[in-house]
């Protein structure tokens, strides 16, 4: 069964502090703040149209790829971003150093 694709393009608004995408006219955000090589992920906002797990797991996924490129290591704040590094074994390696999860 193919997965159907929510998220295509993520666009980091420094000046918010936020990341964001839109689907069908619909934007969801995850809040951030950075200190030193770190990124803290504050709170993800999603519309009620895009309140499925399927949707908020594959835009953690694109804004950790984004924030790898950066090489910043990750405080998962939100609770359903630190469920979602409690779920993936793959990601924890992004964590910063001390985080348990």
């Amino acid at each position: 069964m193919a997965t159907e694709t929510y998220v295509t393009e993520i666009k980091d608004n420094d000046f918010l502090r936020q990341f964001e995408c839109v689907v069908d006219r619909e934007k969801a955000t995850i809040e951030y703040a950075l200190q030193e090589r770190k990124i803290f992920l504050t709170k993800l906002n999603a519309p009620e149209a895009l309140q499925n797990e399927d949707f908020k797991n594959e835009f953690v996924m694109k804004v950790l790829a984004h924030v790898q490129q950066r090489k910043l290591r990750v405080v998962p704040t939100s609770p359903f971003i630190a469920k979602f590094f409690k779920q993936r074994r793959e990601y924890r390696e992004m964590l910063s150093v001390g985080i348990k999860l």
